[in-house]
């Protein structure tokens, strides 16, 4: 018996929309990296002032997570692999 495959289209404006689906790139609290790394990291890869990148160490600190930047999933993923390459625990989702 022949299995039937139902064939889905989609316009391009469907498919450029599921491409801009904004993803976040999320820092995690450890016992391992430093405030001043962490400020260091965000600084040198995410371009944040020292006071911004001081708030979101505290912020991490405190909450335990941050959301540190927001884009499409593949920018994420470049960003999360760099500061995994620095000892920094991060995500995307």
């Amino acid at each position: 018996m022949p299995t039937e495959v139902q064939e889905q289209t989609f316009t391009l404006e469907e498919l450029l929309a599921g491409l801009k689906e904004m993803h976040r790139l999320i820092l995690w609290n450890d016992d391992v990296n430093t405030f001043e790394h962490v400020i260091y990291c965000m600084m040198k890869y995410l371009d944040y002032s020292e006071a911004q990148a001081e708030k979101i160490a505290v912020k991490v600190h405190n909450e335990g997570k941050c959301a540190v930047l927001e884009g499409s999933f593949t920018e994420m993923e470049i960003y999360r692999k760099i500061l995994q390459q620095e000892g920094l625990t991060v995500t995307v989702e």
